[in-house]
Formats: C-alpha cells, structure tokens, sequence
C-alpha cells in the first residue's frame, strides 16, 4: 500500500481512487457545497447559464447570509434576497433564514452539516476552517462553486504536506490563535502556498475544538490549500449526537511523506500579536509596546465561539472598557449568544461597556458595525490584517487572541492579559 497523508486519503476516496500522490490532478466528490451573501450571487449565475432545473443535491448546498445582514444598504439587500429566492426555488435544505443565521465557518461545523472524513468546498477563502473536524475543506471562487452546485464535482491538484509538530505544553493565555499566529510568523504568508498544514503533535491534545478551528481557518493565511487535524477523542466528544452521519476517522500513515517538518515549542510561546499590515508580522505581546487603540473587536470565524467569549468575559469582570476605546463584540452564531446570556457571559461584557452586535461577520472586513476612520487602531480577533481590512486605508489593525483582546480593551492600548 502507498502510505498517504490524512488529506491523501479523503482525496483518495473521494476520488474514487486507491492512492493518490501530490500534484495528481483529480475529479473529486464534493459532500457539501458553501456560499454565502457574497458569492453566492455570482455562483447562482453561473449555474443558471447551465439552464438546469435542479442542483446536483439539495441536501448537500449550503448558503448562509453572513456578511452584511441584517442587510446594511440597498446592494445588500438585493444580493440577500436573489439567494433567499433561489434557496427557494430549488428548495435548498441548508439555507438559514436571519434569525437562524450565524458565520458560515461557525455555524455549519455547529449544526453538524460537516464531519469528519467530508470533503467540502466553498466559495469564501476560509471555508478551511472544516479542516478541524478531519475533513478536506478549501476555498475557490464564485464561478467553480456555480459549476459545483450544477456536478457536485470539481478538479483538484494534490496538495504536497508542510507538517507542523506542537511540542510540550501550552502557557498562561496561550490559545489556538497563538499557536497559529506563531506558525504564520515563521511560514510566511506564502510559505504554505497550495499546500496541505497539517496540525500534529503532543500540543494538539490540549486545544479544544474552538481553537482547533481557529487555527484550519487561519491556514489558508499561510497560503494553504486546507489545514487539518487528525481526528481524535476531543472531535468524537464534539460530534457526538450533532450529525446524521457518522464520519471517517482517519490518520496520516507512519510512513506518510510531507514535504517539510515545522516543529514549535509550546513551553516558551506566550500571546501573540500580529502588526499591520500582514497576519505574518507577528511578535510576542510582551515586545508590543504600549499601541494606543481606537477599537477592540471581538468575533469572527475565528474568535466568535463560546470558549473566546468566556476568556473575554473572564478578564473584563469587574473591570470597564477604558475611555476613548470602543469594545464591539460579536456571537458567531445564535446559539452561541443564547448560550452567552445563559452564562452571564453577556451581561459582563455590557456591564463591562462592550456594545453587542448580532451573529454576522459584521467588521472583520470592513462591512458594517465597526469600520474604521482614517488613523484609527483596532486590535481584532479575526484572521486578516491587510491595508483597508476594516475600513480606513490608513487604518491599522492589529491580530491577538481573545484574552489579550479583553486585557486591550481594558487599558486602552496592546496590553498582556498577566500585566492587569
């Protein structure tokens, strides 16, 4: 037997095939297909050029207005409605009314829609996130994705595998951000480029799986085609009674061939904080200094999960946003913000000055409810730093984990949780 790396196998099956090798260009099945209020306009005319009457599986199309809803302006609003109406028309099981609705990355994993051993395919560049869960998921544009909900097919070149081994044990407010945040320093934001992170180590089995999908999203930051875990006990606790389907649980072979070995020692990593204007210009918050901010953000598909919104609240109890600082903190997904009222989670943010805005992707990309003026600083849980990311061209953002978000928030500037 050809010994495969975990991505190789899903491939593999996927593509009907017994082995496959990196830079095999293959025709592969696609378990789920995803577009959101963005794309998903795009791809809804190429598929109807096709002029068929029907996607190739109704069950197995995803669209999740995420980005600007509730709708921020006229444009909005008609892009929203042209996918409600075509979820409609095709009677499309996976389509999420507003109320229902979160991030996409958040909220499918949540609902069960993914599982392990899934090969999934989206039209939005962190649809990697999945990768969390042990399945192949990697993003493409808007014209693949129409032809995709016509086949339910699509041609793949083999990724070649970058391993990345996590060692000893994770610090003090330490999180999946940092680890990821780290391996970008260190990678580049093209040193992935189409190729396979494959997340390993003794590390791993301390991360839970909201940071675990904080780091596949990130991958693609790294110019990876997907990221991915080996599933494990901490995914079989996670999908437990959440899907219909079962999943496959698969490993990298022994003798699996990648193309490097990245190795990273958790014992000295602390917080990270990447400067603008690139996820890759990272230094630990210890070298900071003292950068003034105009705004905090908490959310995203990265940092909009219920653990990020604990570790906030944790460190802002008791304590106030400080003057001059807007604190904006967005749940991933409606489940996720009942379950923060539930906790008392919500009611310390607010008591704390955080203003809360619905499920949505809302700032993280200079859409709505938090866009930056010129000059403006913001420290974002979310994964992207480039010039203009949240408003202003001459706005700077600034990438940290929750922990290190609330600890700004609260002084005013970039500041280490383990100095309040």
């Amino acid at each position: 037997m050809t010994p495969m790396t975990l991505t190789e196998k899903i491939l593999a099956r996927h593509a009907g095939r017994d082995a496959v090798q990196p830079g095999d260009l293959i025709d592969v099945e696609v378990d789920l297909a995803l577009a959101n209020d963005i794309t998903a306009p795009l791809a809804i005319g190429v598929f109807e050029g096709f002029g068929l009457d029907r996607v190739f599986d109704r069950e197995k199309v995803a669209l999740v207005p995420d980005h600007f809803v509730p709708n921020k302006d006229i444009p909005s609003a008609q892009q929203a409605k042209l996918m409600a109406n075509f979820a409609a028309r095709y009677d499309i099981e996976h389509y999420f009314e507003l109320s229902e609705s979160g991030i996409e990355h958040v909220i499918l994993p949540e609902k069960g829609l993914v599982v392990p051993g899934d090969l999934v395919i989206g039209a939005d560049s962190h649809t990697c996130t999945y990768g969390a869960l042990g399945a192949f998921s990697a993003g493409v544009g808007s014209t693949d994705l129409g032809v995709i909900m016509a086949t339910g097919r699509i041609w793949l070149k083999v990724p070649a595998g970058i391993k990345v081994v996590y060692h000893g044990r994770l610090q003090p407010w330490v999180g999946g951000k940092d680890l990821i945040l780290k391996t970008i320093g260190l990678l580049g934001v093209e040193g992935a480029g189409y190729k396979t992170l494959a997340f390993s180590g003794e590390g791993i089995g301390q991360l839970g799986m909201d940071d675990r999908f904080t780091m596949a999203n990130m991958a693609v930051e790294a110019g990876a085609k997907n990221g991915i875990f080996a599933p494990d006990e901490t995914t079989r606790e996670y999908m437990a009674g959440r899907s219909r389907r079962e999943g496959l649980y698969l490993a990298d072979d022994p003798d699996a061939v990648f193309e490097e070995v990245v190795e990273i020692d958790l014992e000295t990593l602390e917080p990270q904080v990447a400067f603008p204007h690139s996820p890759e210009n990272v230094r630990p918050v210890a070298e900071a200094g003292a950068v003034k901010l105009d705004q905090v953000f908490i959310g995203s598909c990265t940092n909009g999960r219920l653990s990020d919104l604990r570790k906030a609240a944790a460190i802002l109890k008791g304590r106030t946003v400080a003057r001059g600082t807007r604190l904006i903190v967005i749940p991933g997904s409606p489940t996720i913000y009942r379950d923060a009222i539930r906790e008392g989670i919500i009611e310390t943010l607010l008591e704390a000055g955080a203003v809360i805005g619905p499920p949505c992707c809302g700032p993280c990309l200079g859409g709505h409810m938090g866009i930056l003026a010129e000059g403006e600083k913001a420290l974002s849980t979310s994964n992207r730093n480039f010039i203009g990311r949240m408003g202003h061209p001459k706005s700077e953002v600034y990438l940290a984990n929750p922990t290190v978000a609330a600890a700004s928030a609260v002084t005013g500037h970039i500041t280490a949780p383990d100095t309040l």
